[in-house]
């Protein structure tokens, strides 16, 4: 999946499902945000699944006012799916 304006055709996937995408218990490191889960496997502030305090496999809307940077650092991710609400 490329990062679009349309994510329509983007399957969805449940917490549980991004919860397993943790770099712990699958070899995929995923975060959510705003509604969209973002592969972040490749970076090397990933590794193991955490970034600073942050944990991947989870939604990290709520924790992005906290963060050094702006939501845009997202736009350097490919977007593989929605959080199922």
């Amino acid at each position: 999946m490329q990062n679009s304006s349309d994510h329509s055709s983007l399957p969805e996937f449940t917490k549980s499902q991004l919860a397993l995408r943790n770099g712990q218990d699958k070899d995929e490191i995923w975060c959510a945000y705003k509604g969209l889960i973002y592969d972040v496997t490749k970076s090397k502030l990933w590794r193991n699944g955490k970034h600073y305090e942050h944990w991947a496999g989870q939604d990290l809307t709520s924790e992005m006012t906290d963060a050094p940077h702006t939501e845009f650092v997202f736009d350097k991710f490919v977007i593989v799916g929605k959080l199922k609400s």
